[in-house]
Formats: C-alpha cells, structure tokens, sequence
C-alpha cells in the first residue's frame, strides 16, 4: 500500500447508526449498529427521528456555532461518514444500513457497464448533461435496494420520510420541522427520516465559514428549537452525511497529458476519482498523475481499492468490479479535479476526499418527553 487508510472506520459510522434503527424495531440489522446511538434508541421512546443536515461535519458546526448554541450544547460524540463522504454514497448508507461497496451507491456520478456511460445517480442524466441517460432509472435498474422505512412498513411498522423529494414535498427547512412535529403527534410507535439539504448547497456556492453559511445555520438552529418544545416521547438524532473543506479547484482539462491516457472522463467525484485507463497508457498515465497531483491525491490500483476497504468491508455488489476502472484517485489535500471549467469555478465548498474535516460528523441528541415540553411551555 501506498498509504496508511486510517480515517475510515465501518464499525464506528452512518451504516452502523442504520443498524441500530434496525435493532430498535426488532427488524434484524444488516450489521454492527452504533454502540453510542444504541444507548438512547434502548429508552424506547415513542417517536425515533433521525434528521440529516447535509454536510454538517463536526468542524462545520465548531467554526460556525456558539458553544452555548442549541446544536453544541446537545453534541454527544463525533462518528464517521462512509468513504466517499459525499451525499449519494452516504445518505444511501444511512437509508439503506448498506456500505457502498455492498449498495453500488458510490457517488454523484457513476459509470454503469450495462449502459457503458458515467450517470449522474439522483438525477438519472449522462454526465455533466441534462440529457435523461434512459426512460429507466439506471440506477435503480441495476443497484436497487430496500430503504429502512420501506422495510418497517413491509413488517406492519410505523416509518415515513420527511424529505423534499416524498410526500407532501416540504420545499422548506419550517417545513420539515412542521411535517416532524404533525407526525410525532400521531399514535403509535414510529421511524421518521428527515433530511434538509443545507449547509451544503449554501457551503458549496459560499464556502465553508461564510457570513451567509452563519446565516444559514442560525437559521436552522432557530427552527430546530422551535420544533423541539413541541415534542413528546420523542427521541431526535441530528446528524449530517459528511463535512465539508473549501476547496482549492482545478480543472482536468487542464491536463491533456492525462485526459489523453483515459478512456472516459472521471467519475464517483471530483475528490475521489474513478478511472478508466488505455491499457498501453497505464506506465505513462500513472507517471504524468503523480507529477502533476502526488502531493495532493494518492492513486491506488482496482487492488489496493479493495484492499484498502474504503468503500466498506462487506461483501461487494455484483456490479461493483465493472463499476471500478483500474485507478481511483483519493484526494488528501485541499485541491479538487473536477470534470469542467465551469464546476471549477463555480464551487467553494468541497467534499467526498480523505480528510478529517470531510470524513467527522457529530452525533446529536435531543431527548424529549412529556414532562419536559410542559417546563419548555411555563418558561
């Protein structure tokens, strides 16, 4: 090996907080679950949400957030992300229980043999296009899986999410923390989903420790303590997909000595690079890498991929091998490689590579029951 992968742990991250949520409903867990998490999901309390805030890593919320604020006053512990720490393989993680090697859920964009192109995975588009890849969804065609709350419905339970892309579409952060509010209030025991896309989107387009990402937290913060004096028998697990750095971007058109070695453009992200190599290229392009990027990426071989078990120590998907090119490309520094010019420029903040920032995100607890909103009330 080339470098000592010591950041990851899959016994100690979002795969593993699934697993408890699992274990809570007496569903049989896919894995570990979470040590820390399983102490409070023991209380067995009536309303068992789990809300994510997109790219709040641990160092987000520290820079951005007074101690005495209502995030880091209710901060328990820091866990990990899954590698890459982005939003496709680790959302998917926490919904599915999965580790991306086992769900193929990799990243923004991944390349799927079966069509022989790189798809953007949420949005179901070639590339770096608006082009529909298919009038099926790729991804789901050849790596679907069975989300947690689909599963507890399955088995007679009660789950929902609380997302802007389910029913009835929230297309605001008062308004996930409304639809939380109204679901808790109905009877019976249940498992709640929620996520928010922010700080993400704001960090992404301001950077990381903007007045406007300030802004933007204070304003969930307001919300969330809002929601939280009206909650009963609740148990509220904040947490985030990964953390962001600000990133220091470059463009790989940039580089024609390397694009002339690849058969495709890179895919997974721009922080943590899938690539397909001309075979006749390999000495070459692994030279031309290492001098322009050494200091800032490490290259690993498909071997050393696997190896490393970064993408999760599970049994692979089947379609993972073909889904790996022959290099991938692990950025450990502030510099990012994106497909374009214009991504290159437009975003600040980054994510998705090997650093502390980007691979630490906090577990936060908020315990809620009847006696406590009465005092919350009087005061």
């Amino acid at each position: 090996m080339k470098h000592s992968f010591e950041l990851h742990d899959y016994d100690n991250c979002l795969v593993n907080l699934a697993n408890s949520v699992l274990k809570r409903f007496k569903s049989d867990p896919l894995g570990k679950s979470l040590p820390c998490a399983d102490k409070y999901l023991n209380k067995n309390h009536k309303n068992v949400v789990i809300l994510l805030l997109d790219g709040l890593g641990t160092s987000i919320m520290e820079e951005n957030l007074k101690e005495d604020g209502f995030l880091r006053a209710h901060y328990k512990e820091s866990f990990r992300s899954v590698f890459p720490p982005t939003t496709v393989a680790a959302t998917t993680s926490l919904i599915s229980g999965l580790q991306p090697v086992e769900s193929a859920w990799l990243g923004w964009d991944c390349y799927y043999p079966q069509v022989d192109k790189n798809v953007t995975v949420f949005l179901n588009t070639e590339q770096d296009t608006d082009l529909q890849v298919s009038t099926e969804n790729i991804p789901w065609k050849y790596c679907a899986y069975e989300p947690i709350v689909d599963r507890l419905l399955r088995e007679g339970k009660n789950a929902y999410n609380v997302t802007p892309f389910a029913p009835p579409f929230p297309k605001s952060f008062p308004e996930i923390c409304s639809r939380i509010s109204e679901l808790c209030r109905s009877d019976g025991e249940k498992y709640i989903y929620a996520y928010w896309d922010d700080p993400d989107s704001t960090m992404h387009k301001y950077g990381c420790y903007s007045n406007k990402t300030k802004m933007v937290l204070a304003e969930l913060e307001t919300s969330l303590v809002k929601m939280c004096a009206e909650l009963e028998d609740t148990l509220l697990i904040i947490t985030a997909d990964h953390g962001q750095i600000d990133g220091r971007n470059v463009s790989i058109s940039d580089y024609p000595a390397i694009l002339d070695c690849l058969v495709r453009l890179p895919s997974i992200e721009p922080r943590a690079l899938n690539l397909f190599v001309k075979e006749e290229r390999k000495r070459a392009f692994e030279s031309e890498f290492n001098k322009e990027f050494g200091k800032d990426y490490i290259l690993l071989s498909k071997q050393e991929i696997y190896e490393s078990r970064l993408f999760g120590s599970g049994t692979p998907h089947k379609n993972v091998d073909a889904m790996l090119g022959d290099y991938l490309a692990v950025a450990i520094s502030d510099l990012t490689i994106f497909n374009t010019k214009e991504k290159a420029e437009r975003f600040q903040g980054v994510h998705a590579g090997y650093t502390k920032e980007e691979l630490t995100i906090p577990l936060i607890i908020i315990e809620k029951c009847e006696t406590q909103v009465k005092e919350d009330t009087a005061k």
